[in-house]
């Protein structure tokens, strides 16, 4: 159990922070100015006038009456009536370091409290832009610090484990610095994250493994672009996925994710939607991933005929995002058909890490095309690299846990166009007849099944 304990003045940052601890790492908020309205109605018949004045006065009359003790009581009962055993809860917030003392009397140890500050005409400023609070403000910052107890509460600092100067740090900041003090980084540093590539020049099957592999996956996460395709076995027909993950079918209750290094076609994207039946609810797209045009597809037609590109504009959107800053580049956020979708799935993969959720990267390709270490120029527009794939996503390695490289017997790549070349098979090339021999499948059988899933060509086959 981990109990933060909130203290600081009035527009400090409190209830902000408390509530991205919240979001962000799933603390359950324990609201004092909850706890004083349900007392007041139980102890006077009514509800406390709900005024900033009223409020103070009532949590003073409380202290007095409980030796501040009444937070500790509110937080035990909310202890005892949480569904989900209370892992960490927050209070906001504490204002006497009796409340303080109580609390770390009956709970010791997972006990943490933080200060929030910030100068008197900084809080001034906030305060008398304060909005939606729910209460019947005052006239002023200083009319609240006429409450002696609220006067006093900078005295706390002095009992933190951990002060914050809210004047000097943005709201992400100060959340970056409370999680780091809490330790809430290295607790959820689990190795929660598999990644599947191909050894070779693609259509390894990485599709199928992917398949079969994501109903142990919480989150599924693809790389890489519609250049891709990866045909998996699902009922009633196969299916094969461009840009959504493999397991989309086979594993319903799985969350899917589009990194920000993904290269997206946005009318073949949401065809695949609305073919998987796939809602916003369930996809995330980010909101930085590239959108090819047609005039990238129309620039790719070369690539085509000499090296047996598949012509899907990856390659040219990826340059063009590089060269074109500024000028005439969309991305997944500019398209309005996909802004249901968008969301920055940097939250939603720590979500998942703090949840203890297991996180599946499907990569695209193989090592073989890869840009860098693949036979160039006969290579793809990105690393497919465990490297490459991780960087796209947006996750560091120390997050893996495994990484599942798949192979085939006999490695293939895609038929060579004519009068141009898909790349070097080394000297083991072999025929179709061959491997009709060897496995004892019809040769029939063979060129039809050993089609590439996006253009549907010949593939050509190394043995030994």
């Amino acid at each position: 159990m981990l109990i933060v304990l909130l203290s600081g003045g009035v527009s400090s940052g409190k209830s902000t922070l408390s509530e991205k601890l919240r979001e962000q790492y799933g603390f359950e908020l324990l609201k004092t100015k909850t706890v004083i309205q349900e007392r007041a109605k139980k102890e006077l018949g009514r509800e406390l006038t709900p005024s900033r004045r009223a409020m103070q006065n009532f949590g003073d009359s409380l202290d007095a009456r409980t030796d501040g003790k009444w937070v500790l009581q509110a937080l035990t009962s909310f202890i005892r009536k949480s569904s989900s055993s209370s892992e960490r809860i927050v209070v906001d917030a504490v204002r006497i370091l009796k409340q303080i003392v109580a609390i770390r009397k009956a709970y010791g140890f997972p006990v943490v409290h933080i200060h929030l500050k910030a100068p008197d005409d900084v809080l001034a400023v906030r305060y008398s832009e304060r909005k939606n609070s729910g209460l019947k403000e005052l006239s002023s910052y200083a009319a609240v610090e006429r409450n002696r107890t609220e006067a006093r509460v900078n005295e706390l600092e002095d009992s933190a484990d951990v002060v914050i100067d809210t004047a000097r740090c943005t709201a992400a900041d100060v959340l970056i610095r409370a999680a780091a003090h809490l330790s809430l980084f290295s607790r959820d540093y689990a190795r929660m994250v598999d990644v599947i590539v191909g050894g070779q020049y693609g259509s390894e099957g990485k599709g199928h493994i992917a398949s079969f592999l994501s109903r142990e996956y919480s989150l599924l996460v693809r790389v890489g672009g519609p250049n891709a395709g990866h045909k998996v076995f699902v009922s009633p027909e196969p299916y094969t996925h461009h840009q959504l993950p493999s397991g989309t079918l086979r594993n319903p209750a799985a969350k899917l994710l589009l990194s920000p290094g993904c290269v997206l076609n946005p009318a073949k994207l949401m065809r695949e939607i609305a073919e998987c039946k796939v809602g916003s609810d369930r996809l995330v797209i980010d909101p930085q991933a590239m959108v090819i045009n047609e005039e990238d597809i129309e620039e790719e037609k070369n690539l085509v005929q000499n090296i047996g590109s598949t012509g899907q504009g990856v390659g040219q959107a990826t340059s063009r995002r590089i060269m074109g800053r500024g000028t005439g580049v969309k991305l997944a956020r500019d398209i309005e058909d996909l802004k249901p979708f968008i969301s920055e799935t940097w939250s939603v993969l720590e979500r998942a890490f703090r949840d203890g959720q297991r996180v599946l990267i499907e990569g695209t390709q193989g090592a073989g095309l890869s840009l860098f270490h693949g036979s160039y120029p006969h290579v793809t527009s990105r690393d497919t690299s465990v490297a490459g794939c991780l960087s796209e996503a947006g996750i560091p390695p120390s997050r893996v846990r495994r990484v599942v490289m798949v192979c085939r017997t006999h490695p293939i790549r895609v038929q060579s166009p004519r009068g141009g070349t898909s790349g070097p098979m080394g000297e083991h090339e072999i025929d179709w007849g061959v491997i009709a021999e060897r496995s004892r499948i019809p040769l029939e059988a063979l060129k039809k099944s050993e089609l590439t899933s996006t253009t549907h060509r010949q593939r050509a086959c190394v043995g030994i």
